[in-house]
């Protein structure tokens, strides 16, 4: 625990929030230089708020990346877009980050809404701005800059690490001084336990169709290190909501599950920097989206 007595930095918590699929979590590993935030190119891959601790020479910036905001219809979304939305009455500074490369249609609603009534400053990130002629940015930042007050609008790629040392040094002027929040060896309060159920739930999405990702959900039934160390035994359950869903996560022969099994073990190992035995089943809940006990077990 790296804590100095009477140490004043700046430090602050941060909400990184936006519509599904702009790049939060993408973003959210590259400061940390790790991942600890699943990604995908499915929307609403996000579905708990994850804490990322980012320090550097006299600052700390304790970073939530939320689910995607968006219009909630099951109890699993509404609890997600309440997740993202309280965060942003707990930080000192707001990260709202868009999509840069789609195209703005005038009929939709900006997605600027949803800060409306938000006070705590905001920062807009203009993402994937790589994919973009450079002529097309500056127009962006003016749209953008009409809709809400922003203290700065920051074009960045996420995917690229560019333009991160900026948005870093905006955070750690707008952050007050204090203390920091936590130890500055740590990337997140997440627990192991949490994030391989995550690894598992992507590995998940990428493995599978549409349907699929949207009704399926992972809980970790056993997490046991080896006393010598050098192998954790890991269960766990992906739970869906249908019959016909089982023999699509199977596949045949288990050659699906097994696919994804593989895959989710070779990131576990990476996190754990250790060896893993890691044991997939599938099981049915039927209708576990709209089962509010259900979600509290999964940890909402």
């Amino acid at each position: 625990m790296n804590f100095e007595e009477n140490e004043t930095i700046k430090s602050g918590m941060v909400a990184l929030v936006g519509l599904p699929n702009v790049g939060k979590s993408t973003l959210l590993n590259c400061l940390l230089g790790q991942k600890i935030s699943i990604v995908s190119s499915k929307p609403q891959t996000t579905r708990n708020r994850i804490l990322g601790i980012v320090n550097g020479d006299g600052y700390q910036i304790v970073i939530l990346d939320t689910p995607g905001l968006h219009e909630a219809s099951s109890e699993l979304n509404r609890e997600m877009v309440r997740l993202a939305m309280e965060s942003l009455k707990e930080v000192e500074v707001v990260l709202f980050m868009v999509d840069a490369s789609t195209p703005i249609h005038k009929k939709d609603p900006p997605p600027t809404r949803y800060l409306k009534g938000v006070k705590t400053p905001a920062l807009l990130l203009l993402n994937k701005v790589d994919l973009l002629d450079k002529q097309k940015v500056l127009p962006l930042i003016e749209h953008y800059g009409k809709l809400h007050d922003f203290q700065a609008v920051i074009p960045i790629s996420a995917l690229k690490k560019d333009g991160t040392d900026l948005l870093i040094k905006e955070l750690v002027q707008l952050l007050p001084n204090g203390p920091r929040l936590y130890p500055d060896d740590i990337p997140t309060d997440s627990t192991e336990r949490f994030i391989v159920g995550e690894i598992i739930r992507e590995k998940l999405f990428l493995s599978t169709g549409q349907e699929i990702p949207y009704s399926s959900a992972v809980m970790v039934d056993s997490f046991k290190e080896r006393e010598d160390g050098n192998l954790t035994t890991i269960h766990a359950t992906i739970f869906i909501e249908r019959d016909s869903q089982k023999g699509i996560v199977i596949g045949k022969k288990g050659s699906k599950l097994q696919e994804i099994g593989r895959a989710a073990r070779k990131d576990i190992e990476v996190l754990l920097g250790q060896k893993v035995l890691l044991k997939l089943w599938v099981k049915v809940k039927k209708n576990w989206t709209k089962n509010s006990s259900f979600l509290r077990e999964l940890g909402f």
